[in-house]
């Protein structure tokens, strides 16, 4: 199954062309049993992204467009009375489904948002104070558009911090998008794509994943890293341990997609970015790019300790 894992981002990078790094990331997010920040410019292919990974890991996927109006019971899901049997009986939203798409999640109020904060955090929601177990394997990945669009709400930290990572796929490569406008665009066939692996074979990698070597070594690196991040002038704050572990759970499910029993540094230099991007806030006001930039000039100052 471990070798079917480089089928299943061969056929990903058939439907989203030019963008193999943020694929493998991506892989690895889910891999990892965490839950995917999309931010970029709509149309860029974000909901091609979400359906894919859905459908070659044998997933089901639901969608919710968040909107201003949109209220928590319409992800959640509501207690309803039933006249027949004389009781309130649980209705469950679309929230309870293998990978959820909160499409523009910062278009809709805070509390809409937090809605999305137990079910991120627990695996579970809770409704009229009981709680209700989400299936598994369990995905929310969100999109969100620039601060600067109009009609927007920031995220807060609490919330952002249940992200395990940030991506942005950007604009594809002119000849990739070539490809895709004589295609006529490749939504249709990300929802056609067939299972490269069962929902049970993924979950069975995701705890083959969780079982590679992480040295001592390299824990000292997370630390170094955390203390630097701490002690930096021009961050607001640095690494939580939450966030060290996010960037373990990530380091470890690359090594695994690119068939390593251990993780190494290389692992970790290459999740940072997208792991540290909405937990690392600098002081100055940076544009994205400006802070890619910052936080690698920042992984390339703390120095691996063997």
């Amino acid at each position: 199954m471990r070798a079917r894992v480089s089928e299943l981002i061969r056929v990903l990078n058939t439907v989203l062309r030019g963008r193999a790094e943020v694929v493998e990331l991506s892989v690895a997010c889910f891999l990892a049993g965490g839950h995917l920040l999309l931010e970029d410019l709509p149309g860029t292919g974000k909901t091609t992204l979400a359906v894919a990974l859905a459908r070659v890991t044998g997933c089901e996927f639901r969608k919710v467009q968040f909107t201003s109006d949109l209220l928590p019971a319409d992800i959640l899901g509501a207690e309803v009375w039933q006249a027949s049997e004389g009781r309130f009986v649980f209705h469950p939203g679309p929230i309870f489904t293998h990978v959820f798409l909160a499409d523009e999640i910062n278009r809709t109020s805070p509390r809409t948002q937090s809605a999305l904060l137990e079910a991120m955090a627990e695996g579970r929601v809770s409704v009229s104070g009981k709680p209700y177990p989400l299936p598994e394997p369990f995905m929310v990945i969100a999109t969100q558009n620039p601060l600067d669009l109009y009609g927007t709400y920031p995220l807060p930290e609490s919330q952002l911090d249940r992200f395990l990572m940030r991506l942005s796929l950007g604009y594809p490569p002119r000849e990739e998008e070539k490809a895709v406008l004589q295609a006529d665009g490749l939504y249709e066939a990300a929802r056609e794509l067939s299972p490269v692996l069962s929902r049970e074979e993924w979950l069975a990698l995701k705890a083959e994943a969780r079982g590679l070597t992480v040295a001592e070594k390299l824990l000292e690196y997370l630390l170094n890293l955390a203390e630097a991040s701490r002690k930096h002038p021009e961050m607001r704050y640095g690494f939580s341990t939450r966030g060290l572990l996010a960037l373990k759970a990530a380091a470890r499910a690359l090594a695994y997609i690119r068939g390593r029993n251990f993780v190494t540094p290389d692992e970790v230099k290459e999740v940072f970015v997208p792991v540290a991007y909405h937990r690392l806030i600098p002081r100055a006001e940076l544009s994205p790019s400006e802070r890619e930039a910052f936080l690698r000039e920042f992984l390339r100052q703390v120095p691996v300790p063997w």
